[in-house]
């Protein structure tokens, strides 16, 4: 059949989501933490698709109450994680299951260059409320971890998109990584600066960038993110929850900062020691730790 004649066709993408784990299913806790995460996160998470995680709670949840909170803060649920009545429940509030691919598995952390100093800047964890935010990148209109063909459509997972510029503050939020299928060892190469309201995804392997990423710019990856060129927007290393992936950069002015889920907006400038210096960023337990690069 000549496809060319049909008013639609079918092709494979990538969607990435963010996660929002429950803790709870009390109405009360969920509206009031969910308050408090969009209020310390800004506008940041505002209009990004959300994906429900209650598969840690057994009591009963008030799906429609749910999303119209979620709905209410700019946050349009697109699916759901859940077990027995309570995905039962989710079906028919209209929600559709999903499943999250878990982190990939790499095989050697990576041999950190810097020698502990007094420059590590630690970033408390915030303790586990009603409600967790979590980036997690979910799959769309097809089978997740489905070979992809080589296209510009499957491309579209590692490539750039436009994006509405976001400002964010200050929060944390720690998934449990589980290991997965192994990781790719070719990185993703991008060799021309981004631009603000462009987004990169690496998927399931790391992400090079030779050149700036301007300020407003995303830049992503299921492994290590290396920005060779001032790093002004915001860098995600470890994107599915692998708690070993880093981020470096020669030059450090970023607005956020994460790795598998624990990150920091940068509000103010970072200290001149770090502040558009080679460095590095890795997590420390549940502490996002921020030090410089020394030759």
């Amino acid at each position: 059949m000549n496809t060319e004649s049909l008013a639609l066709d079918f092709k494979s993408a990538t969607l990435y989501a963010i996660r929002v784990v429950l803790h709870s299913a009390d109405p009360e806790r969920l509206n009031a933490a969910l308050a408090k995460r969009m209020a310390d996160a800004g506008s940041f998470f505002e209009n990004e698709p959300v994906v429900i995680d209650a598969s840690r709670v057994e009591e009963k949840i008030d799906w429609t109450a749910l999303v119209a909170a979620l709905r209410g803060h700019n946050l349009p649920p697109i699916g759901v994680v859940a077990e027995g009545a309570n995905l039962a429940a989710a079906r028919a509030a209209g929600l559709t299951p999903v499943e999250l691919s878990t982190p990939a598995a790499r095989p050697m952390p990576v041999v950190d260059t810097a020698p502990p100093n007094d420059v590590a800047t630690p970033v408390p964890s915030v303790p586990a409320a009603a409600v967790e935010i979590a980036s997690a990148p979910t799959p769309a209109d097809t089978p997740a971890d489905k070979p992809a063909e080589k296209s510009a459509d499957t491309a579209a997972a590692k490539s750039t998109e436009p994006l509405p510029e976001r400002a964010a503050s200050s929060t944390t939020s720690a998934p449990s990584p589980t290991p997965a299928a192994p990781q790719s060892s070719s990185a993703l190469v991008i060799t021309k600066p981004l631009r603000s309201g462009q987004r990169v995804y690496a998927r399931h392997t790391d992400l090079v960038v030779i050149g700036m990423v301007s300020q407003g710019a995303e830049v992503i990856a299921d492994g290590n993110v290396h920005v060779y060129g001032p790093l002004r927007g915001k860098a995600m290393a470890g994107a599915r929850g692998d708690t070993s992936a880093r981020i470096f950069t020669t030059h450090l002015d970023a607005e956020l900062l994460a790795v598998a889920g624990v990150y920091r907006v940068v509000e103010d400038k970072l200290d001149k020691s770090l502040h558009n210096q080679p460095a590095l960023v890795r997590l420390d337990g549940d502490t996002l730790r921020i030090e410089a690069l020394k030759a």
